[in-house]
């Protein structure tokens, strides 16, 4: 029988963390959570709600995650955020697959965004793929500083589960700007490392292509005043990005 090991990675997720784990009852024989310092009471609720709590200093989302996953008791590792739950239809099917998991596969979600209290269903936020449940001998996640990603060997296949991955992004706006302040820092710092460059054109028109794509193309208007303020501030993003990428080589 296959077992799957819960990991998911916090910082002061106090108001999220019970509702994660709770919608993992049943669906995993163990929850890994790997914690950097928080000063609120989400380590308190993890334990309380049965997980096995790491305290370790941040290294980066890719770092963390695979920190986390190597402290793991079982090879299969289903991978949340601690800001997302699984519907009743992705927990049932995850049940259903459990023993019949294929280890050249990596299974992948649909997360459904939830932006101050609506659900966001275009504008590229949706559908919005998700690999998250794979087998840690042979998958790991690659170092980036932001958005870090799956490394997956060429010859696997990836399969769509049932039913639907909830993520409460951003309760507000607030919150949105300032994780863009956080999120383009390291974005700038990470291609800094690696040698790009800013220019006119990455600094204004990339940010404009952007959001034209999201609010025009891919449909964010339907979403209507959220699906607006989503693509601006997307579009902000990579503004500052690019902005904080050239302040960087100006004072190399």
């Amino acid at each position: 029988m296959n077992k799957i090991s819960a990991v998911i990675i916090t910082y002061n997720e106090s108001a999220n963390i019970a509702r994660c784990i709770s919608s993992l009852k049943n669906v995993v024989d163990e929850v890994i959570v790997s914690d950097s310092n928080s000063t609120d009471e989400t380590k308190n609720i993890a334990e309380q709600l049965g997980a096995k709590v790491f305290i370790r200093d941040f290294e980066g989302y890719g770092a963390t995650k695979n920190f986390a996953n190597n402290e793991s008791a079982n090879n299969w590792i289903l991978s949340l955020d601690a800001d997302e739950e699984l519907d009743k239809n992705l927990a049932e099917q995850i049940i259903f697959i459990k023993n019949c998991l294929a280890e050249n596969t990596v299974y992948e979600c649909q997360r459904l965004n939830n932006y101050c209290g609506t659900w966001i269903k275009h504008g590229g936020w949706y559908p919005d793929k998700k690999a998250r449940l794979f087998n840690k001998q042979h998958v790991k996640w690659n170092l980036a500083e932001v958005h870090e990603t799956l490394e997956i060997p060429e010859r696997y296949n990836k399969q769509l589960l049932n039913g639907k991955l909830l993520h409460y992004s951003y309760i507000s706006v607030a919150e949105h700007l300032s994780k863009i302040e956080k999120y383009s820092t390291r974005g700038a710092e990470e291609a800094f490392k690696k040698g790009k460059k800013s220019s006119w054109v990455k600094l204004y028109l990339s940010p404009a292509f952007r959001f034209i794509r999201d609010y025009i193309f891919k449909l964010g208007f339907i979403d209507g005043k959220y699906g607006f303020i989503i693509a601006k501030l997307t579009a902000k993003e990579v503004y500052l990005k690019y902005k904080k990428l050239k302040l960087l080589h100006d004072i190399a």
